[in-house]
Order: C-alpha cells, then sequence, then structure tokens
C-alpha cells in the first residue's frame, strides 16, 4: 500500500528526493520548508529550491517559522502522514512531532554515521581529507543524528572534488536510497542497526573565521580547506592588508623552500604557487572582495601577486 509522506526539506540538496518521491507510487501529502528568507547578494526574498519545486508540483506547503504545537500540530496532523522523510531541513523536530506519523520519520544524512553527524557533513568530510563519504538514511530521535540506520550506500571522494560536486552526488544517491528504504518499510521488510557510540564524530556549523588559511599547515591540508569550504563561506588570506577569496587550488609539484605562505611562482605562464608548512599549492581562481572571481594568472596582472610576496599565517 502506498505510503503518505510528509516531507521536511528546504535546499537544492533534498530536491531530488522530492523529486523521486513524487514520482513514486507514494503520496507526497504536504512539504514542509524553512520560511522564506533574504538570500545572495541583493537579499532578495525568493523561494527556497524545496518550495519551488513544491509550488510548481501544486504540493501543499507548510513554513511554520517554529515548530511549537501551538502554532503546527494542527496543520501537520492534518497531513495524516503515515510517515516523514527528511532532508537537510535545517531544525530540529519536537518530540510531539516526531511521534505523531504512525510510522515515524527518517532522514536523508549525507555521511557515513556515526561519522560526521551535524549540520555540514560534506564540508568536514572534505576539509578532514575523507577518502570516501556517502548517506545514510536513519530513523529521526530526539538526539542529533542518533537514530538506528536503515541503509547506506558509499561514495568516494576524489581529490580534487569540491563540496558542490559530492553533495550533487550524494543528493542523487540519497533520492535513489531513500526510495529503495521506503518500499523496505512499506513491505515491513526493514532492518535497523544501531550506531556505535565509539565511533562518533561531528560536523557542526561552518563559520567565516573557519576559512583563514594557516599556511604552517601542510599543501594537503591547505588544499582540502579551499574545496572544503567552496562555495561558502569560502578559504581566504590575507597579503598585506588585502582579502584574497580563495575559490579554486591544486597541490603544486613546486619545491617549498620558502617561508610558508610565500609566492613562490607569479607568472602567466606558470601561475600561482605558494610555499604552505610541508609542500606548496597552486591557487587556480580567486577573488578580491566586492569584486568578480578570476584566474589567478589573469589576477597577477595587478601589483600584490608577485613572487617573494607573503600572505599572512594567523
Amino acid at each position: 500500500m502506498a505510503l503518505r509522506v510528509a516531507f521536511f526539506g528546504t535546499p537544492a540538496f533534498a530536491v531530488p528526493t522530492l523529486k523521486r518521491l513524487v514520482h513514486s507510487h507514494h503520496a507526497v501529502v504536504g512539504v514542509i520548508s524553512q520560511p522564506d528568507r533574504a538570500r545572495g547578494r541583493g537579499q532578495q526574498v525568493s523561494d527556497a529550491p524545496v518550495k519551488a519545486l513544491a509550488t510548481s508540483r501544486g504540493l501543499p506547503i507548510l513554513q511554520p517559522e517554529r515548530l511549537t504545537r501551538e502554532l503546527f500540530e494542527a496543520a501537520f496532523t492534518a497531513l495524516r502522514a503515515d510517515i516523514g522523510v527528511v532532508a537537510a531541513y535545517g531544525k530540529i523536530l519536537p518530540d510531539w512531532l516526531l511521534a505523531t506519523p504512525r510510522l515515524g520519520l527518517i532522514n536523508v544524512h549525507a555521511s557515513l554515521l556515526p561519522r560526521h553527524r551535524g549540520a555540514s557533513p560534506v564540508h568536514r568530510a572534505l576539509i578532514g581529507g575523507d577518502a570516501e563519504t556517502g548517506i545514510t538514511i536513519m530513523r529521526v530521535v530526539k538526539a542529533l543524528d542518533a537514530g538506528p540506520m536503515l541503509s547506506q550506500v558509499r561514495l568516494l571522494i576524489g581529490a580534487d572534488d569540491t563540496t558542490t560536486l559530492v553533495e550533487a552526488e550524494l543528493a542523487a544517491r540519497g533520492a535513489d536510497l531513500l526510495l529503495a528504504t521506503l518500499d523496505e518499510i512499506e513491505h515491513e521488510r526493514a532492518t535497523e542497526t544501531p550506531q556505535d557510540d565509539t565511533l562518533v564524530t561531528y560536523a557542526p556549523k561552518l563559520t567565516k573565521v573557519e576559512g583563514q588559511v594557516d599556511w604552517q599547515r601542510p599543501a594537503r591540508e591547505v588544499h582540502n580547506l579551499v574545496r572544503g569550504l567552496w562555495p561558502w563561506p569560502h578559504a581566504y588570506a590575507f597579503l598585506a592588508d588585502t582579502r584574497f577569496i580563495l575559490h579554486r587550488s591544486r597541490l603544486s609539484p613546486r619545491s617549498a623552500d620558502a617561508a610558508a605562505g610565500t609566492i613562490l611562482v607569479a607568472s602567466a605562464t606558470a601561475g600561482l604557487h605558494v610555499a604552505c608548512g610541508a609542500g606548496a599549492i597552486e591557487i587556480l581562481d580567486l577573488q578580491l572582495a566586492g569584486k568578480r572571481v578570476m584566474s589567478a594568472r589573469d589576477a597577477m596582472s595587478g601589483p600584490l601577486l608577485k613572487a617573494g610576496a607573503r600572505f599572512v599565517t594567523p
């Protein structure tokens, strides 16, 4: 029998899962998304990706400011959902809500739990240099991302993969895994595996201050920071008093025979190479505050990015 599904999600990561649900034999009886917010440089209020999709498909949309019983219980109960599916909704769900659908709620989480519980699992996987990540479908419980696991799928992380690339692949795989898991639940074949609490790590929300490059770190760690913090909040570095946002990098074959942060090479033909605590990186794309993103080779026409100059180490 088809399940009546209440879907909780907000950003682009959740869109493939909602699309798969809409095209499945299950019934999406309501979409719960975060309230509209000002977005982008112009701070214009616009629909989040999940709301935009739900609107285009004529799905009922709920956007509660708070998930209190007083404000939301009547509307949620009226959906008569058999199960709730959560994919990057962005809010902690209260106990009363978890107890409302007869089959509870399940979550599409972008890590191999119990590793990287929390809000930023993909970013933390890349920053930490993980060789693989994945999707875990688990039961939603009161504790953060601590529920028993229903299914997992793994994904290898390439040495130069960015958060955007990995998230897109995980979103697609998560949609497939969610539908397969729902079918198992529907036919009462689902099995649950408790998480091993001795293996738990956390992936807290990102902050802008984390983006400042410590050039004393090995080149691989600096490169991981750049790709893990793209497209937000970005890695950045100071040269004199000028802040450079680093958009794209790669490991450099150059020998780092200078102090950490020193520009080893700066030429239109050889590129922009910077010494790290061990090894060096090549900066490929960067940006001055308030300016457009440009290739490092184009940026070197200015007065700052010259061989021998040194980025500040915090």
